[in-house]
């Protein structure tokens, strides 16, 4: 017997499995029948008054209701309330003790210290970033760049959120690659060193190895410009500028950047700088491979703020911060960089979100499209194992400021301690601050 042509041959499996299918669904169909067919008395309790089917409707709606507000509340949760226009309640809610964790040893928010800031409104969203996100230690920070004055700062520890900025101030955190920040000044005051110098990379950028610092007398493998080193927090690259550019051009340049200074009141504590003349650890430096170079986060936003002024340091200041935090504008002698200087960080920082280690975080996966880009961004980004407190540290130093109205601009300092479970990045709780901002201060409605 010829066998049937293939297309002949599918057409009829294709036939026999319908027929198949509606079989099966004919037998579904009469057994779901019969079951459903019981005795006119059973039938007679299962008559459901008109006024019951609506009240079992409403109390559907009900449910549906309550299941959008469950979605709204997480949109809350993932630090989106500026884009869905939710009112204060809801950050109530989410901030009560039924969305904070189990481990949260606070049962009623403490709002006083909240009140009490510059800017409550953005203190409140701080606060509640600080309760749902529970880092082991979390210091946030935002200060208005034209006036220097802190508008808003949240601090979390021993497993509560704190009424107190008592750790502001504190000397004892790593600064890890925001050390970098000293080294590329250092560079640029040289005059050996631009943003577009090529140097050499060699192995991965967040190592540091010997063999990575030795440079053959005819090396013609993979470069990284100075900027671009910053901007993705390279190791090898900001290490060999920093052993060529030597220990006493880099403590020039940390010393106008405030370390190894004792402030008035000793608010902030003096942040530590120090660098050996040469070999390994004048590198381990340079890109802040070490726990030696320890950073506060309030002098952290007055290097950023330095940057962005083009002026001397100033240790940024508010009315009733005493003793953590200076009561007026205080001007500090440590000289000031060149302008050429302070347009390098400021490209260099911009470069750090728009293609290095922040553009994940700073973007609109946790900020506004209309709000991103309105905003001129830039920051620095490090991390590393600290021991006072033992923990893995993580810090975002940046700034975000309209495009149309340079004047409103923030600083934004956000460092968190992590144990053994870590929490969000310090970018993206830096990205929801700065969102949040701009959605209450920029006139930037889409037609």
């Amino acid at each position: 017997m010829e066998r049937l042509p293939y297309a002949q041959r599918m057409r009829n499996r294709c036939i026999a499995i319908t027929v198949l299918v509606t079989i099966i669904i004919a037998i579904v169909h009469c057994s779901t029948k019969d079951d459903t067919t019981s005795s006119p008395s059973e039938n007679a309790h299962d008559i459901i008054p008109v006024t019951d089917v609506e009240n079992e409707k409403s109390a559907i709606e009900d449910s549906v209701a309550a299941e959008e507000n469950a979605n709204l509340a997480g949109l809350v949760n993932n630090g989106l309330t500026a884009l869905t226009g939710i009112e204060d309640k809801d950050f109530e809610k989410a901030a009560s003790p039924a969305a904070s964790t189990a481990g949260e040893s606070e049962n009623v928010r403490d709002t006083i210290h909240i009140k009490s800031q510059k800017d409550p409104v953005l203190a409140d969203r701080i606060d509640i970033l600080l309760r749902r996100y529970h880092p082991d230690l979390g210091v946030i920070l935002v200060v208005d760049t034209k006036t220097n004055e802190i508008i808003a700062w949240g601090e979390r520890r021993d497993d509560k959120v704190q009424n107190k900025p008592d750790w502001i101030g504190r000397a004892t955190f790593p600064a890890a690659s925001l050390a970098k920040l000293v080294t590329i000044s250092a560079a640029m005051e040289s005059n050996r060193y631009s943003l577009n110098t090529p140097i050499p990379m060699i192995g991965r950028h967040h190592t540091l190895y010997l063999n990575q610092l030795r440079i053959p007398e005819k090396y013609n493998g993979p470069t990284m410009e100075l900027s671009e080193a910053f901007a993705r927090s390279a190791n090898p690259p900001m290490a060999i500028v920093g052993k060529n550019v030597g220990a006493k051009r880099l403590l020039s340049a940390a010393a106008k950047l405030g370390y190894n200074k004792r402030f008035p009141g000793n608010a902030p504590n003096a942040s530590s700088y120090t660098a050996p003349d040469t070999g390994y650890g004048l590198a381990e430096v340079a890109c802040g491979f070490t726990t030696s170079t320890t950073l506060t986060p309030l002098l952290a936003a007055a290097q950023v703020r330095a940057v962005l002024t083009k002026k001397p340091l100033e240790i940024p200041w508010a009315r009733d911060m005493a003793p953590y935090a200076p009561q007026k504008p205080i001007a500090l002698d440590v000289g000031k960089f060149s302008e050429n200087t302070y347009y390098g960080l400021r490209e260099a920082m911009l470069r750090s979100v728009t293609q290095g280690t922040a553009r994940k975080h700073m973007s609109t996966k946790n900020m506004a499209r209309k709000n991103f880009e309105a905003l001129r961004l830039g920051g620095k980004t490090g991390s590393l194992d600290g021991t006072d407190p033992a923990g893995r540290y993580d810090w975002f130093m940046g700034f975000a400021e309209a495009k149309n109205d340079p004047s409103k601009s923030i600083v934004v300092i956000v460092m968190q301690m992590h144990k053994e479970i870590r929490s969000q990045p310090a970018t993206q709780v830096a990205a929801a601050i700065i969102n949040y901002w701009a959605h209450q201060n920029l006139d930037n409605k889409r037609n």
